[in-house]
């Protein structure tokens, strides 16, 4: 069965959340946008996703810092400073009894428009807020036996054309990748860039291990990821060697381990690229740095204020 990093089982308690629009909590059943929206017109806005652990937000700030440059790269008004949006996020929390094991979709759009129109002149309302908490927790078997990536023919684009850096609604770039790689037995998506050197997958960041060295991407032509910066900070602070370089898949396919990461699933382990397999489960140092990893998660929550 295809599947992914993101893969979760469901769960019965989410049948009853309240979902947050505009400052309104809403049931599943009438929490809804205008068919004039921007996002759901044009895929106009930006977004982020939040892990919930120990009744905090993991890496909020980081994330927040991402949000607002997005919207300010593309003229958009969120309407809300920081502190403001912070506390929104806690009260969805708050009004749900959510504390643990909890992933947020937070998603700003640029608001309704007159008419299903590009020009940002004919919006005629503030920004659209939504945040959508949901428990979700990956599957053990994957974040132990990890998945499978197949190398589409779809690239990570130019910045001239669409910034891959800007975590917009608009994501059919990387959605078309995934249906190619779907549509050939594999889990996910990995991408190259322009040039051809590996860039990402359409949905996590992709990395491997090469004699005892991390290496991932430039980053130049993918999201700047935070678990991507956490796993980076995480190895130099632990001595291992890591590099953001150009590699082609034949780095790849000689690699004595790889995986991905993500907000949701953390690091997870890769069994195969393109039919050339790994280590069966976890490598030593896919698992080392998991372990890592959940140790900064705990040491950032229990840190962390909260409104």
């Amino acid at each position: 069965m295809v599947k992914s990093a993101h893969d979760s089982q469901a769960d019965p308690r989410n049948a009853s959340i309240l979902i947050n629009v505009n400052g309104a909590l809403k049931p599943q059943a009438e929490a809804m946008v205008s068919v004039f929206d921007s996002g759901f017109v044009l895929g106009d806005g930006v977004w982020e996703g939040l892990r919930v652990h120990r009744g905090r937000i993991a890496f909020l700030d980081a994330h927040l810092d991402r949000l607002y440059e997005g919207a300010r790269a593309i003229a958009l008004e969120i309407g809300l400073d920081r502190a403001a949006l912070v506390r929104r996020l806690y009260e969805t929390l708050d009004a749900n009894g959510m504390a643990d094991g909890v992933h947020i979709r937070l998603m700003v759009t640029r608001g309704i428009r007159s008419t299903p129109y590009q020009d940002p002149r004919v919006v005629i309302s503030p920004a659209t807020i939504v945040i959508i908490p949901e428990y979700k927790a990956p599957l053990p078997a994957i974040v132990e036996e990890g998945i499978t990536l197949f190398t589409v023919h779809v690239r990570r684009g130019d910045p001239a054309v669409q910034d891959p850096k800007l975590n917009s609604h608009s994501k059919l770039n990387c959605i078309t990748a995934c249906i190619q790689a779907i549509e050939a037995g594999a889990d996910e998506a990995l991408m190259l860039d322009p040039h051809g050197f590996v860039a990402t997958c359409n949905s996590t960041h992709f990395f491997i291990v090469r004699k005892g060295e991390v290496w991932t991407s430039t980053g130049d032509y993918c999201l700047g990821g935070i678990t991507r910066a956490n796993v980076i900070a995480i190895c130099r602070e632990a001595g291992i060697p890591a590099h953001e370089r150009n590699f082609s898949l034949t780095d790849v396919y000689g690699a004595e381990e790889a995986f991905v990461t993500g907000t949701f699933a953390g690091v997870v382990p890769v069994r195969s690229v393109d039919g050339r397999t790994y280590a069966e489960g976890r490598g030593p140092m896919t698992s080392r740095l998991q372990e890592l990893y959940k140790a900064r998660i705990e040491a950032d929550v229990a840190a962390a204020e909260r409104p």
